[in-house]
């Protein structure tokens, strides 16, 4: 189950609030009356002005001419009770007021198509994201998952980190990873290796093997990727961590190519699940199933583990300090890797209030259950 939001939608925007069309209302009988009421030498005309204008913030250009129509004829009205409309300083309020009316009701239309346009980016976007960036289901095997996606980019519901999982005969394999960067040249890298890892967790025997076909996959189009420091020498290159679930052990099998190490979370302890022999990142060198080795830990049934990738550990406070994980991990007293990653997603968001993430941040919980009745 995914917690990242889904806001994005075809529909256009809702028609004001009567209590808001009830401000330019309320502005031009005031100054109506007021222009009215006041002495031959004071004018008030040039303020109903601001009845389209304050319209336009909030309205449609259809609202906004509508009442630019009503605060011309409210001019009129008062032209004529005051002395003429042919009188030439009510006449050139007249005319001011249309200009004006004319041009907040084409800001009011251009301000519409571009959030007609901004909504059908944002419903690509998120289109784009559940292609890429599936959402993982909620139970897999004995398996029960949740994942929380941050973008850095403003806006946006993709970015350069990773995650998918899939079922094998045997048990769950996923992959956690995180592109070098971020922007569109991260988010094509991050399709390409999900994609390699969807084609290939069903075929290959073990990790190790998984892992070889991902660095063969990615290495060609990592070399050409352009990178943020390619004027000095920058590499492309993408840190993952694959896992192996067994149905029926209670074990978890585990080969780190240059990739945060996972937290088991067990009662009120946060154990960091490192490697003894990690593997470089993808994409910088050419990785053989010689070099690579996978290794076990204990998962036992309740055991939570934690994935995620460095953008959470480096998110930072005003004061610059960093996001504590495994001291928010550990402090949580919920129920399930849902309300875990609800728990750690607000205390991120809270520890970051006053600035933006560096990069993107992505985290997958995985708890284990007892086991299926029978194989899949």
């Amino acid at each position: 189950m995914d917690l990242q939001p889904r806001s994005a939608s075809r529909h256009h925007s809702p028609a004001p609030r009567p209590a808001l069309l009830a401000v330019p209302f309320a502005l031009i009988t005031l100054v109506t009356t007021a222009d009215v009421l006041a002495p031959p030498d004071v004018h008030l005309g040039p303020l109903l002005a601001t009845a389209p204008a304050v319209t336009a913030s909030f309205a449609g250009p259809r609202v906004t001419a509508a009442i630019g129509a009503v605060a011309v004829l409210a001019q009129v009205v008062v032209a004529a009770v005051r002395s003429s409309v042919s009188d030439l300083n009510h006449t050139s309020q007249i005319i001011a007021l249309i200009l004006i009316s004319v041009f907040v009701t084409l800001f009011a239309h251009l301000r519409e198509v571009h959030e007609r346009e901004l909504v059908q980016l944002r419903w690509v976007a998120e289109a784009a994201q559940q292609v890429v960036l599936r959402p993982l289901r909620e139970r897999l095997g004995p398996l029960r998952l949740a994942s929380v996606y941050l973008a850095a980019e403003a806006d946006a519901q993709i970015g350069g980190d990773l995650y998918a999982a899939a079922r094998t005969a045997h048990g769950t394999r996923l992959i956690i990873g995180d592109v070098r960067g971020k922007g569109l040249e991260a988010v094509g890298d991050a399709a390409l290796v999900l994609g390699a890892f969807r084609a290939a967790a069903h075929q290959e025997s073990d990790l190790p093997g998984l892992v070889t076909y991902l660095e063969r996959a990615v290495a060609p189009d990592l070399a050409n990727s352009p990178t943020p420091d390619d004027e000095t020498g920058g590499e492309a290159f993408i840190t993952a961590a694959l896992l192996d679930v067994p149905d029926h052990e209670q074990t978890l099998h585990l080969v780190s190519c240059g990739h945060p190490p996972p937290l088991l979370l067990r009662g009120n302890r946060a154990v960091s699940l490192d490697v003894d022999h990690p593997a470089p990142p993808l994409g910088l060198a050419d990785l053989t199933e010689d070099q690579l080795t996978a290794q076990g830990f204990p998962f036992e049934r309740g055991d939570i583990v934690l994935l995620y990738t460095d953008g959470v550990l480096e998110a930072r406070d005003e004061a610059g300090r960093f996001y504590p994980l495994a001291q928010r991990a550990t402090a949580w007293r919920g129920a399930g890797p849902h309300d875990l990653l609800r728990h750690l997603r607000e205390g991120l968001l809270a520890h970051t209030a006053t600035r933006t993430l560096g990069d993107d941040a992505a985290m997958v919980a995985i708890e284990r259950l007892p086991p299926p009745s029978s194989q899949p």
